[in-house]
């Protein structure tokens, strides 16, 4: 059994917020008693005030949660300045978890740290990670996602799904906070580990498109791109974009080996006299890549190529619960559509499902079904949940 309940209150006052939150979900569950809990809130919520109140009422849950970009839910939709809660209660499935600190600048370690602690409390082997780590930090300084996944895949093992994405703070990028019990936490790495009888599938897709000819990543360090077939990084944006300097709006597609699958880079700064670009992840050398162009139309379908890529792997009849992560990018792209994302959703399931998500700074997930998980960027990430 796998029961999941969602709330979402758009009070601007956290004390009513959470009093809302707690009522709904309190309504829903009637005498059962949620073992675990993900919370998606706004920036400016009183958080230390709100956690309390969850485990006050749900007492000894398994809670992680970050603050956002925009919070979406079967509740309430699309919104942004709201608070919402998703509560897990099961015989079947366990759900557990963990918390890693200093993740900033010891992610391998905290990323074991919390791995080690979501485990160590369950008896079945674990069989999927979400997870909600920092992406800005007290001082405003960035952690780096895909050391994060490395830690993460270390510590889990390579072919472990994990699915999630980085703590948001409605586009300041300054600090972004993590929730863990009734802790408010600013450089850390909150998880939950699923394991027992847990059916589970993902889907991603971005809707950019490629333009162009593949081409050959000659000189690459970290995240700065020096060379593209023996040019300069910037002389090959150039190619396409003419003077117009390289931005979110055209990200660079990076490809998996010699497949057609690709995950998103997004240029962050640029060098003239060296002709380097710096990318908010890393580019691999000798990784084939090619520049992209936008469609709001194509990245709003890519919604539903993302749901149902996951619902075509769904294992089981039919999901009780859906989990979404889009990036910052689209919604800012999206402006006044951006609630189009979660209507298509919506529109794609067959029955009421309880639906919880957030806009990210980053997502995890693999590429493919049964396939490595990557760090993204500018994509939607679908996660669907159930049992037998």
């Amino acid at each position: 059994m796998l029961k999941v309940v969602v709330a979402h209150s758009e009070d601007p006052d956290s004390k009513s917020a959470i009093a809302e939150i707690i009522k709904q979900c309190s309504d829903d569950l009637i005498d059962l008693k949620p073992q675990a809990g993900i919370l998606f809130a706004a920036i400016d919520f009183d958080h230390a005030l709100i956690l309390p109140e969850i485990d006050k009422v749900f007492t000894g849950i398994d809670l992680i949660g970050c603050t956002t970009d925009g919070e979406i839910s079967s509740v309430l939709g699309f919104q942004q300045d709201s608070l919402t809660l998703m509560l897990f209660c099961s015989d079947t499935v366990e759900i557990r978890a963990g918390i890693g600190y200093a993740v900033k600048d010891n992610p391998i370690a905290a990323a074991h740290q919390a791995v080690q602690q979501a485990t160590e409390k369950s008896t079945a082997i674990a069989k999927l990670c979400i997870s909600l780590p920092a992406s800005y930090t007290a001082d405003g300084t960035t952690t780096d996602g895909e050391l994060i996944l490395k830690g993460l895949k270390l510590a889990l093992g390579s072919q472990m799904p994990i699915v999630g994405g980085t703590a948001g703070d409605q586009y300041r990028f300054k600090t972004t906070y993590q929730f863990f019990g009734t802790k408010v936490l600013t450089d850390s790495l909150p998880i939950l580990i699923f394991s027992g009888d847990i059916l589970f599938s993902y889907g991603i897709a971005c809707g950019w498109q490629p333009i162009g000819n593949k081409s050959f990543v000659t000189k690459a360090q970290g995240t700065v791109l020096y060379e593209v077939d023996g040019r300069t990084a910037l002389e090959f944006y150039q190619r396409y974009l003419g003077d117009r300097p390289p931005t979110a709006e055209h990200p660079l597609a990076v490809y998996e080996g010699n497949s057609d699958r690709y995950y998103m880079r997004v240029p962050n700064t640029y060098d003239t006299q060296i002709g380097s670009i710096n990318f908010l992840g890393d580019i691999p050398e000798q990784a084939m890549v090619q520049v992209t162009d936008i469609s709001r139309d194509e990245i709003i379908a890519a919604t539903e190529t993302s749901f149902k890529n996951a619902l075509e792997h769904y294992p089981g009849t039919e999901p009780e619960a859906v989990l979404l992560f889009s990036c910052c990018c689209r919604r800012w792209f999206l402006g006044t559509r951006t609630k189009e994302e979660y209507q298509l959703v919506k529109n794609s399931l067959s029955t009421e499902v309880p639906i919880c998500g957030f806009y990210t700074y980053g997502e995890f997930a693999p590429l493919e079904f049964q396939g490595s998980t990557y760090y993204h960027q500018e994509t939607f990430v679908t996660l669907l949940l159930g049992t037998k």
